[in-house]
């Protein structure tokens, strides 16, 4: 999928579920942004992507026990971090399994840093 096609549906949801949330006014860029600081907003979020990290590998419904919050929680978390695109889901027989989509983790990574980091790029005081 597209990124323009991706903040498109994500300003969708983002005005259905909250009424207009003025996202248009605001550069694709800093759309993505905003995104992706939303899905680490909830330490739910965070603690599911590193464990994740910790197994390398795709996990199949270890996630309650691990994370201590009730399935359909945990199916929310999840759900919010897939239409991110920051992790795949794979149908295998009765379960979903879950991993990292490595391809958008270093595209974000470097959204991201590109944005910390432009206050190296001006060396001196505002102030």
């Amino acid at each position: 999928m597209s990124n323009q096609i991706f903040i498109v549906i994500l300003r969708y949801i983002n005005e259905t579920k909250m009424g207009l949330a003025k996202t248009e006014i605001f550069s694709d860029q800093q759309n993505e942004i905003a995104s992706f600081a939303k899905v680490f907003g909830h330490p739910a979020r965070v603690a599911i992507l590193q464990y994740l990290f910790k197994l390398n590998t795709c996990v199949c419904g270890d996630l309650v026990s691990e994370i201590g919050l009730a399935q359909p929680t945990i199916s929310q978390h999840l759900k919010e971090l897939k239409l991110l695109g920051l992790i795949k889901g794979n149908v295998e027989g009765t379960s979903v399994c879950y991993c990292i989509n490595t391809e958008k983790w270093i595209e974000m990574k470097e959204i991201i840093n590109q944005f910390l980091n432009q206050d190296i790029a001006k060396q001196g005081d505002c102030c």
